[in-house]
């Protein structure tokens, strides 16, 4: 029987093996690029929108639009390096930076659809700006504007309300249950921070009014 010779099938496969992973290293670089150039530009833009400097917080968000609409090329091309997670991990900041900025500025939370980012990171990065708010909740405290914070974390309470009702497995929501139960320990700190605020307040408010009776008798 004679013997096959598998030398030019071998270098067919080789070759063409190259040529695939050659493909997919590029477009998960490329990825990874993107990723941290959102993170990046996200971080940026919770810090000008805690600022108040918010022309500053929407230029650097419509720049993150850019990254976030490049990646969903590779989704189409090579699904697997979009799903990999770390894409995930830059929409999910990417989500929280516009939610940040929305709360802030009292404008209407902006939708998956008009972000082009699926529930799955949308949801997450929704969660994680419970934290957010917590900072903005204590920087209003510290000006005294209690009626704020008061309202902002009603908003808190009601997004971690919903996101607690997803009762799905971690692979399908991208580990939502772990954001929500780490979530609910900030929710409770900033209603403890602000009850204990509001006491204060009114505890010196009640001795100013006793000290302004006490002058007038």
């Amino acid at each position: 029987m004679p013997q096959n010779n598998y030398t030019d099938q071998l270098n067919l496969l080789a070759e063409g093996a190259r040529e695939f992973f050659k493909t997919k290293h590029a477009a998960r670089e490329k990825a990874l690029m993107l990723s941290r150039n959102t993170i990046q530009l996200a971080s940026t833009a919770i810090r000008s929108s805690h600022r108040g400097d918010f022309e500053e917080a929407k230029n650097l968000l419509d720049k993150a639009k850019i990254s976030v609409a490049e990646m969903l090329d590779i989704k189409n091309q090579n699904p697997e390096v979009y799903f990999s997670g770390f894409v995930q991990d830059s929409q999910k900041e990417y989500v929280e930076a516009h939610t940040t900025f929305a709360l802030i500025c009292n404008l209407p939370l902006p939708t998956p659809e008009q972000l082009n980012i699926s529930y799955g990171p949308y949801l997450n990065g929704l969660g994680e700006s419970i934290g957010e708010m917590r900072r903005y909740i204590l920087d209003s405290l510290r000006k005294g504007d209690v009626t704020r914070s008061e309202s902002i974390l009603d908003i808190m309470d009601q997004i971690h309300t919903e996101l607690f009702t997803m009762d799905f497995p971690e692979a399908i929501t991208n580990g939502l249950r772990r954001t929500t139960d780490a979530m609910r320990g900030i929710l409770e700190r900033t209603r403890g921070d602000l009850t204990n605020n509001v006491v204060q307040q009114s505890l010196e408010n009640r001795i100013q009014d006793i000290l302004a009776n006490l002058d007038k008798s």
